[in-house]
């Protein structure tokens, strides 16, 4: 490394800040072009039915409608998905969820759009749904895919876990149900479309993966991926939910069929009735240990409710199976999981993608575990705890950049700090301190992961670095910026990142799995010390010296005192600029079909989070009075990001935790939210504290690994054992709802 490091490690706001505080960022709805008409989307009121037939004539013939577009009128293909391409843009023969898309209508104002689909007629054959994940796996139940309603089945198997039960002395068994939650991004999904002089078409989207939704506009449009440009707008949160491009295909089908530039936006209960959901899970474990309190077996089933469609549900059941044990060690596991088809709104990605639920159900174990020995749940974490010669799930070792056990004993030291507190809760009150702990792997999970940046330094000592993932508010463009910054050698403000134009950067995957601060953070790293050779290889001709005897710092090459400006030597050589292409895909090797034994990720991050909480015995209300994490972020390029990542992840978790629940009739039935409950202001602990270890991971950008969706992993978990133990009564149901630790608290008395 040249010159002073003078930029990875500092606190430094995000590039967006200033224009977000000054309402100067221009977000989708921002967006009007001339001769712009709107689209809205007709929706099944029906969870399962066919489409016998579709009347358009009474909306074609109201003021201001330009189009309307069923099935037929998709000229390629009418269908996408992440995995399995199984759900229709807009539906042909059956819907299998209520708010499925049916029929597009297009006018020149949305009310006009609006009213016009009032005016469309469907006839529709009613057909039984499935709406229950445990009933759809009955043999008698209604099929939602022709194939049947297991979208998959995933399996981990190690050694032998009938032996691990019988040399136990101590096994706990539960059944532990989570819920449905939305994602409740403060944008609704949006999107902008026009098309192109020479038969293209030019989307501006609000999303987390603008060449995804290249690749899906293109397949449906009939276009080359070449014809399909996406712009992505300043994105007002995604977390997971923008990661299908649903909106931006009706826009795009609307700009090609009318020849105009199309808007559609989804107004809140639109986005609350349509998008896709946190999966809810119905989770058996069995957990053992020896009276010592080493775990010696898991066995495991976890039924996924994936919804009407798949989307992400394959990739999420999987990330949840290979992290069934945690960050633990448990010699003997046998664990099923499987992704179930029912006819309700569909579950994707959302923040946690899987680990969340898992971590719930393992935690809640571990603290009947250590009830059950008389030992303190930390004692019993560390005794379990992963560290570099122990392997993960999949039989994983992780030769470094495993501070488990680090962050178990900051957590203890802060534990004993909280214990008083416990004491003084006021009458009616009861207070309880709870530990949640987890793991989670880098990246994709059933395929590998890749990255690719371009990074050009010019001829005045500035640089740009184009990189395919997208800032959607976590902060990843100040941090590559200064991962270029860093390597080399110059201001952060001198670096400008380019990531949201499908024309300009190549295809880094999304941003989601905690990718971008390993994967991308790589790529530009790599890309920029390609640079960097180069610069030095080039003056070091000029200088007649060897490459290793220069240094370059600040829009200079140097040896020792004396040295060559960039500029200069730019002009020697006839140079524009210095430009380096680097793929960055962590060595990997795929999971076995019948053990789930394989080796998915470059590397994982840790997390272990108390909470202190407050139970009101007459309501049930639960109050967290204090919250401290404790994350493992290899290494802290900037702390800043960090500690607002964090505050938001736990925020998310709590909501998780407490109040938060898609409640499903035939369809969501609380799409708004005055009855859809996230929280507010005043339901965060006034402090959250952020204690980050910094354990380098050799294969990160300097030292660091992603670190974002971890801080909402074990907040549910932390959380419900700390309710757990005010109550006296384990929590077995997510959300903590008032109403249900109330239920807890005073049980019905037997007649």
């Amino acid at each position: 490394m040249d010159g002073i490091q003078r930029s990875v490690g500092r606190p430094m706001p995000r590039a967006d800040a200033r224009a977000k505080v000054l309402g100067q960022a221009r977000y989708v709805d921002d967006l009007s072009l001339p001769g712009m008409i709107y689209g809205k989307v007709l929706r099944s009121a029906h969870p399962h039915a066919r489409i016998r037939s579709i009347e358009t004539s009474g909306a074609r013939n109201c003021p201001g409608v330009v189009a309307v577009l069923t099935a037929r009128d998709i000229p390629g293909e009418n269908s996408l998905g992440p995995i399995i391409k199984d759900q229709p843009i807009l539906c042909g023969d059956l819907v299998r969820y209520a708010g499925d898309a049916v029929a597009l209508v297009a006018a020149e104002t949305e009310e006009a759009a609006e009213a016009a689909l009032a005016r469309l007629e469907v006839d529709y054959e009613l057909l039984t749904p499935v709406m229950d994940p445990l009933a759809a796996l009955e043999r008698e139940a209604p099929s939602v895919h022709a194939g049947g309603n297991v979208a998959t089945h995933f399996k981990v198997r190690r050694g032998d876990v009938e032996e691990g039960f019988r040399q136990a002395a101590v096994v706990v068994e539960k059944r532990l149900f989570t819920q449905r939650v939305e994602h409740a991004y403060l944008e609704p999904e949006a999107a902008v479309a026009a098309p192109d002089p020479e038969g293209g078409v030019t989307v501006w989207s609000s999303t987390q993966y603008p060449h995804r939704d290249r690749e899906e506009v293109a397949r449906m449009s009939g276009l080359a991926q070449s014809r399909v440009r996406v712009h992505q707008m300043t994105t007002g949160g995604g977390f997971g939910g923008k990661l299908t491009p649903h909106a931006q295909c009706y826009a795009a089908l609307i700009a090609c069929k009318t020849g105009r530039p199309a808007k559609v936006r989804y107004h809140r209960d639109e986005s609350l009735i349509a998008s896709h959901k946190r999966h809810p899970y119905v989770m058996n474990l069995k957990l053992a240990s020896d009276k010592d309190g080493r775990l010696l077996a898991l066995e495991a089933t976890y039924v996924a409710d994936t919804g009407a469609y798949l989307l992400e549900g394959r990739s999420v059941l999987t990330k949840s199976m290979t992290h069934v044990a945690g960050p633990y060690y448990i010699p003997n596991i046998k664990a099923d999981g499987y992704a179930v088809y029912t006819n309700t709104v569909p579950c994707g990605a959302m923040r946690g993608y899987g680990v969340p639920q898992a971590a719930f159900a393992l935690e809640s174990l571990m603290d009947e575990v250590a009830g059950r020995l008389g030992l303190d749940p930390i004692e019993l974490r560390r005794r379990n705890a992963l560290d570099t010669t122990l392997p993960t799930t999949t039989g994983q070792i992780l030769p470094a950049s495993v501070p488990f056990k680090e962050m178990l004993r900051r957590a203890e030291l802060r534990a004993k700090s909280l214990r008083p507190l416990l004491q003084q809760a006021p009458k009616g009150k009861r207070r309880g301190l709870g530990v949640g702990c987890s793991t989670r792997s880098i990246g994709s999970i059933r395929t590998p992961s890749r990255s690719t940046a371009v990074v050009s330094f010019q001829r005045d000592g500035s640089v740009t670095v184009a990189c395919g993932h997208v800032d959607i508010g976590q902060g990843s463009d100040i941090m590559m910026a200064q991962v270029a910054a860093e390597s080399l050698a110059i201001p952060v403000d001198r670096v400008r990142v380019i990531t949201n134009d499908t024309a300009l950067t190549p295809d880094c995957e999304s941003t989601s799995a905690s990718r971008v601060t390993y994967l991308s953070g790589n790529a530009v790293r790599l890309a920029a010390e390609k640079v960097r050779n180069r610069l030095l290889e080039l003056a070091a001709q000029e200088l007649r010296c060897l490459p290793e005897e220069l240094k370059l710092v600040d829009g200079a090459v140097l040896r020792g005192e004396h040295g060559l400006k960039l500029a200069e030597l730019f002009s020697k050589h006839t140079l524009h600029n210095v430009t380096a292409v680097a793929e960055f895909i962590p060595e990997t090797s795929p999971l076995d079909s019948e053990t789930g034994q394989g080796r998915p990720a470059g590397t994982y991050s840790f997390s272990v989070h108390l909470a202190l909480v407050e139970v009101d015995e007459g309501s049930g209300q639960t109050r967290v009075l204090k919250y401290a994490t404790f994350s493992d972020v290899g290494r802290a390029i900037n702390p800043l990001v960090i500690e607002g990542q964090v505050h938001g992840g736990v925020a998310m978790g709590i909501g998780y935790a407490l109040t938060e629940e898609i409640k499903m009739t035939d369809e969501v039935s609380n799409a708004s939210f005055a009855t859809y409950l996230i929280p507010t202001s005043f339901d965060i602990p006034g402090e959250i504290e952020v204690d980050f270890v910094e354990d380098p991971e050799p294969t990160g950008p300097f030292g660091a690994k992603g670190f974002a969706e971890g801080s909402t992993d074990p907040v549910a978990a932390a959380i419900a054992n700390a309710v757990s133990d005010a109550i006296g009564v384990r929590v077995e149901r997510l959300p903590m709802t008032g109403e249900r630790i109330y239920e807890l608290l005073h049980p019905p008395q037997p007649s």
